[in-house]
């Protein structure tokens, strides 16, 4: 593909795959999908048909802003004394209960986590050490022939100082942003940095 193609994505195809997307577009789901991990990873371990787990749940959901009444709007409606139980690990609640009690724990985290973006970026930041980026080239094979470029390929490298302004940009929506951060990424692939504009795929390294 030419670099009059890169400019004008869908020229030749490329728009085929919907799959191949902006490079902004793959960055954001990829913030996406490392905030789930660190949402899923660094929440509780075990499971809530557990002692263990349950009692971390409880006492998770005990100390944190809201957890009572999320616990009510789950329509769990145990008297003090059997939250108190609950948490201490002396008495158990019903299957039903115990299930709400797990949805409502991780929605809480998810939300405690979607509301402090400082703890992400962190995550992303690594003191400065930053965060490696892995970019996947369009898929050309929908691609008209005389245009493809089949011999681009994978590029990863580290990025850092980008990750407080994408996660300020994720956390508001502010898809111009991504874009200018995207075009930031990919001035570090030189030369070849107009092929990557679009893209299949971005993963990060956290």
């Amino acid at each position: 593909m030419s670099t009059d193609g890169w400019k004008n994505f869908g020229r030749y195809g490329a728009d085929r795959d919907r799959g191949n997307v902006h490079g902004a577009v793959a960055l954001g789901r990829a913030l996406e999908d490392a905030l789930e991990r660190m949402i899923i990873e660094g929440g509780i371990k075990s499971p809530p048909s557990t002692r263990r787990g349950l009692t971390a749940r409880m006492r998770y959901l005990m100390t944190h802003k809201g957890g009572a009444q999320a616990l009510a709007d789950a329509g769990i409606t145990a008297v003090a004394a059997t939250i108190r139980a609950w948490t201490k690990g002396t008495q158990r609640p019903r299957p039903a209960n115990r299930d709400a009690i797990d949805t409502v724990y991780w929605n809480l985290r998810a939300a405690n986590v979607l509301n402090n973006p400082a703890v992400l970026k962190a995550h992303l930041n690594r003191d400065g050490r930053g965060t490696r980026i892995e970019i996947h080239p369009i898929n050309q094979q929908v691609v008209d022939e005389p245009r493809r470029r089949n011999n681009l390929r994978v590029r990863s490298f580290q990025a850092r100082y980008i990750w407080d302004d994408a996660v300020d940009a994720l956390t508001t929506g502010d898809a111009d942003k991504l874009e200018e951060i995207w075009d930031d990424v990919i001035s570090e692939l030189d030369s070849d940095y107009g092929a990557y504009q679009y893209v299949s795929h971005v993963g990060l390294g956290a």
